[in-house]
């Protein structure tokens, strides 16, 4: 997974260069570009599907939500990915409506190093405080009070924040709009900051670099990065007063919300006792309508085959063998229901997910 990891920072650099023909040789192509955050994931389940479908390329460019976003609205590639749904301002400026589809679910977490220190405690007001350099010491007061067992030591911090247009900065930036005042009054929320502290850096893998190499740096990434290189996180409090680390479990907690019908929604700190705050969605953002610019018919039916297989068990499968959290049967079935209201023209294009499915969850392989 380390090798897995350094591969990953090279596709991020290059990610920008989307070309739909490029290595096609004959084959269909599919073409998507966005977000760095469920990249793990999507990176094994199209590989999973192209094992199924020969003659079928799916390729992918982790340029992060915001290029994901104007991808799609420059018709450059067949999807945009996205953490953070589109806003009304957005919907608008795109070429036509658009469909969300979710794919699963993850957590942004705070990973930190801090050497001798294996259990952080934070809230939200620390964290936003952290973030706007008004706590610039380790050994602060207030972080102290959090956690009196712990050997914090006299060390500057060193927040790292996301240079791109981010859905993680989006939902991290969300959170701490909701739970600090001070941060909503002079932060805000959206892909993008004006930051007062820190260091930038690119995507989720390059925060999770920095993080890696910088004693006393703290960043917020996927979770997924975190478990895989195995980087300390802290736990977080959440509404219900409890703190909880961002597991499965915790993630899915988050959910236990009534989901609107076109599943833009949001799972910032979520009410249930067992929530991890900081939990999320992370969408593919489709064109309702397939029949645009030079697409054919049979562009548009690959596209649902693949978004089909996606939200199939085998397609869920591989995200939880690899620490993101599968969609709950509630949000399968209204994320399936809009993948079957995709058409081309006045070609409804919906399959039968069962009869789309071949592998078994056995065979959901992720080497």
């Amino acid at each position: 997974m380390k090798n897995f990891l350094l591969f990953l920072l090279i596709v991020v650099v290059l990610g920008s260069c989307v070309n739909k023909n490029s290595f096609s040789n004959g084959n269909a192509v599919i073409s998507g570009a966005g977000a760095t955050f469920p990249y793990p994931y999507y990176n094994i389940v199209f590989r999973n599907y192209m094992r199924q479908h020969q003659g079928v390329i799916v390729n992918y460019g982790a340029i992060g939500s915001g290029g994901g976003i104007r991808s799609l609205r420059d018709l450059s590639v067949d999807f945009g990915a996205s953490d953070a749904f589109l806003t009304p301002k957005e919907l608008e400026s795109m070429k036509s409506d658009i469909i969300h589809i979710a794919t699963c679910m993850g957590g942004v977490v705070m990973a930190y190093k801090l050497s001798g220190v294996d259990s952080l405690r934070l809230t939200g007001e620390l964290i936003g405080d952290i973030f706007m350099g008004n706590i610039t010491r380790w050994n602060d007061a207030r972080i102290a009070h959090e956690n009196p067992h712990a050997a914090l030591p006299d060390l500057e911090i060193t927040p790292v924040y996301r240079s791109d247009g981010s859905g993680t900065t989006f939902n991290f930036s969300e959170y701490l709009s909701d739970v600090s005042p001070k941060w909503n009054r002079e932060m805000g929320k959206g892909k993008a900051l004006k930051w007062n502290a820190g260091i930038a850096a690119k995507g989720n893998p390059g925060v999770a670099g920095i993080v890696q190499q910088t004693e006393g740096a703290i960043g917020y990434i996927g979770s997924e990065y975190a478990l895989t290189l195995k980087l300390p996180t802290a736990k977080l409090k959440n509404k219900a007063g409890n703190y909880v680390n961002a597991t499965l479990e915790t993630i899915s907690s988050a959910a236990n919300i009534n989901l609107p019908d076109d599943m833009r929604a949001t799972l910032t700190n979520s009410a249930d006792e067992n929530a991890y705050p900081i939990s999320l969605f992370t969408w593919i953002l489709v064109y309702k309508n397939q029949q645009y610019g030079n697409r054919t018919e049979k562009d548009a039916r690959d596209l649902v085959d693949l978004l089909t297989y996606m939200l199939s068990p085998e397609g869920q499968q591989v995200a939880a063998q690899i620490n993101y959290a599968p969609l709950s049967e509630q949000a399968l079935a209204i994320t399936r229901k809009l993948v079957s209201e995709i058409h081309y023209g006045d070609k409804m294009l919906s399959a039968n997910i069962s009869d789309e499915v071949s592998l078994t969850a056995d065979q959901a392989t992720i080497d």
